[in-house]
């Protein structure tokens, strides 16, 4: 209690100590529960989230990117890729990436790498892994795909190149049928010669195995001459082996074509010398026929009889009618009576 004496300055000090406990304490906050109102403001963050090609926008409370992969169970591997790092707090709008590791293998026929790799395509694992590609080189998958699924990368190793040669033309033969050469008989009229060009050759190799080339350019510089047989006319069989080769062969020497009324004949029918009025044996290859319309000696192509001249007439055959002759009686009656196409040869 305060008596009525002087009042000492002690007094006053005490009283002024007293009222700043009872005044101030209704007023003052205690540090450790300011801390505690702050720590209890939750601030949540909007965030894109980009895992192995997945892209996910996200609403978390977490404060850093490490809380954030927490919240998700992910756990960074050495390997793994993340980016910003664990550290950096988050805040609207931030872009966090994360590739986990997986296990890879790079092939070739010369190389195999085994690799844990957090690449984003195979292009930039190959980068990480020191290996070089040549300009023809084939990787599966592509460079700009992601690693497989299979962990495994095929690479191709592939060598092209290219060669200028100069190469021969073999000369054409072309055969002509010759009715003053004894049948079997043949003589080169013209002997041709080879033609040049010049070629590029492409040559590919695939992992050192089998050379592949192509001719992928080709440039004539000087154009062959046809080598010219002439041939003679042989009997029945060589008719019909020289037929065989088609009109395209036979053709060129054609001048007209007529369609006639075939018949056959035989040296030895009925009213028959054997001798024709060209003054020739009847048989294969002499034909009778009307000297108005076919003069005799004319050279003529039948076609499923063959080659013949034009050396025999008869008193039946006027007009669009030929009578072919045959060697055996045999032959006449199978061929009978049918409509041919009959070329007059130049």
């Amino acid at each position: 209690m305060i008596g009525r004496g002087p009042l000492r300055a002690s007094h006053v000090l005490a009283i002024g100590v007293l009222c700043a406990g009872f005044v101030c304490a209704g007023s003052f906050t205690h540090p450790s529960t300011a801390a505690a109102a702050s720590e209890s403001v939750v601030t949540r963050h909007m965030v894109t989230f980009e895992s192995n090609g997945t892209i996910t926008q996200l609403a978390t409370d977490a404060n850093t990117v490490g809380d954030f992969l927490r919240e998700r169970a992910i756990v960074v591997g050495p390997k793994d890729y993340l980016y910003p790092s664990a550290d950096v707090p988050l805040s609207d709008g931030l872009v966090i990436t994360y590739r986990a590791a997986v296990p890879v293998t790079i092939e070739s026929a010369a190389q195999h790498v085994d690799a844990v790799s957090s690449a984003p395509d195979v292009g930039a694992l190959l980068e990480e892994q020191n290996v070089r590609l040549g300009a023809n080189d084939v990787v599966q998958p592509e460079l700009s795909d992601r690693l497989p699924e299979d962990g495994i990368v095929r690479i191709t190793r592939v060598v092209v190149w290219q060669r200028h040669e100069r190469r021969a033309i073999a000369e054409p033969i072309e055969h002509r049928l010759d009715f003053a050469i004894a049948p079997g008989e043949s003589k080169v009229v013209a002997k041709g010669s080879p033609g040049e060009r010049n070629v590029t050759v492409r040559f590919t190799q695939r992992d050192n195995g089998k050379i592949v080339a192509a001719i992928v350019a080709s440039h004539v510089i000087r154009k062959p001459r046809p080598r010219i047989v002439a041939e003679g006319v042989d009997e029945y069989q060589a008719f019909e082996q020289i037929g065989s080769r088609g009109l395209e062969r036979t053709a060129y020497m054609a001048a007209t074509a007529m369609q006639m009324i075939a018949t056959a004949y035989t040296a030895d029918c009925y009213g028959c010398s054997g001798i024709t009025a060209s003054g020739r044996p009847a048989g294969h290859g002499i034909v009778a026929v009307d000297p108005s319309v076919i003069p005799l000696g004319t050279r003529l192509y039948i076609p499923g009889y063959g080659f013949a001249v034009a050396g025999d007439t008869g008193g039946a055959i006027r007009g669009a009618r030929i009578d072919l002759g045959f060697n055996s009686q045999r032959d006449a009656m199978l061929f009978g009576r049918r409509e041919v196409t009959v070329y007059r040869l130049k």
